[in-house]
């Protein structure tokens, strides 16, 4: 009974330069696209990213809704803190009640 032999560098370059050869002549006796399959493929190529184009600007869209929805209730919010809670009235603003009262009890008299 005969052991394995591992093929030589020569035996493995003329099976993959025969593997080669065959792959091509495969290729080449493939049919080729007619101009019809071609035009077909590229319709349908445009049509795919037209779809993708028109979903991505209406997720785009309801992204910006979205937002714009947001930052409305946030105004809102801020809205009803600021009526709920006015701001308080600075040093020379109470200055300006304090005597604007002065005056008035002064006049009074």
């Amino acid at each position: 009974m005969k052991g394995y032999k591992a093929p030589s560098f020569q035996d493995r370059a003329a099976a993959s330069s025969s593997a080669k050869e065959s792959a091509l002549a495969k290729l080449k006796a493939a049919p080729k696209p007619d101009a019809a399959a071609l035009a077909e493929g590229a319709a349908r190529r445009a049509a795919r990213e037209a779809a993708a184009e028109a979903k991505s600007l209406k997720a785009r869209e309801a992204r910006e809704e979205k937002q714009r929805l947001a930052e409305e209730k946030k105004a809102e919010a801020k809205r009803a803190t600021e009526k709920a809670n006015p701001p308080k009235a600075t040093e020379a603003e109470l200055k300006a009640a304090r005597d604007a009262r002065y005056a008035a009890r002064k006049s009074r008299k």
